[in-house]
């Protein structure tokens, strides 16, 4: 079982992504900063950056710091140097998900148009751009092992490629009015859980395209499903975070009542083995600890 192990406070603005370097946690908000904390003071660090547009996306890689804003822009940030290295305008509209690929040093950039670019983590060279026409694209999830990536379209297909060539292996229709979070499992890539604006969890087969296992998780929206261990935990507008087994057998609800939020839940990063981080439209982050 989880619980609260930490609140951290101080933006001014819902916080709509947060991301974790190894020691330090990122976030990011409608108040235009993206600020850094030390997880075990939950205190903030003296790095912080103000932007002219809303920070709706963060990701970190080997000393950089990724960041996508309201109106596209695409950031790449140095945090040893505090530099900023690289500014991207290849989006032209809000940018809603950076996901990291380590295996491949690809990282992923997808926005409110359903377009998503494909950067090299070193050049930081476009290598591919790709206009999906799938609506907004909240989420890319990445396999275990790199191979594979899935992406969440608003028209409620989850799409999955291979990360070699972009050839798309499998399409399935998983969430009616969107499908908003998907998460690889670990031990297995041909098994993906995915979240949608139905608040309907499933469990795919994607060499079948079966459905294995439904539930009705939350009220609202999905927006982040998270493994830790042998638990995936979800994310939800409906301002709760809930802890499932690997079989999506339920286990945990953490609520406000819980010390969680009390407005929207907008993302979740695992800290270690142990722990996550959630951040809300409550303008405040939660660390969790499992024990």
């Amino acid at each position: 079982m989880f619980r609260k192990e930490r609140e951290i406070s101080g933006h001014s603005g819902a916080i709509y992504s947060c991301t974790f370097d190894g020691s330090y946690i990122y976030s990011g908000s409608a108040d235009k900063f993206v600020a850094r904390w030390i997880p075990e003071e939950g205190i903030q660090d003296k790095f912080a950056i103000r932007f002219e547009h809303s920070i709706y996306a963060l990701a970190y890689t080997a000393a950089y710091l990724l960041v996508g804003r309201s109106d596209g822009g695409f950031h790449v940030f140095n945090t040893e140097s505090r530099v900023e290295e690289k500014y991207f305008t290849q989006h032209t509209k809000a940018i809603f998900n950076i996901t990291v690929n380590e295996s491949t040093s690809h990282c992923y950039v997808a926005d409110a148009d359903g377009n998503m670019s494909v950067w090299d983590c070193e050049s930081w060279e476009l290598l591919l751009y790709l206009p999906l026409d799938c609506g907004k694209i909240r989420e890319i999830a990445v396999s275990s092992d790199g191979s594979r990536i899935a992406v969440c379209g608003q028209d409620g297909f989850l799409r999955v490629f291979d990360t070699e060539t972009f050839n798309e292996l499998f399409t399935i229709n998983a969430h009616k009015n969107g499908a908003t979070a998907a998460c690889f499992d670990g031990n297995n890539n041909d098994l993906i859980i995915s979240g949608g604006k139905d608040a309907m969890l499933r469990l795919w087969d994607l060499p079948s395209g079966s459905c294995l296992k439904e539930v009705p998780a939350h009220n609202f929206a999905i927006y982040k499903i998270l493994q830790l261990g042998d638990t995936f935990i979800s994310a939800s507008r409906d301002k709760t975070v809930k802890i499932f087994s690997n079989n999506l057998q339920f286990i945990q609800r953490l609520d406000h009542k819980e010390g969680g939020h009390k407005h929207s839940v907008n993302d979740a990063v695992q800290l270690d083995e142990n722990r996550f981080v959630t951040c809300g439209d409550d303008s405040k982050m939660v660390i969790w600890t499992k024990g």
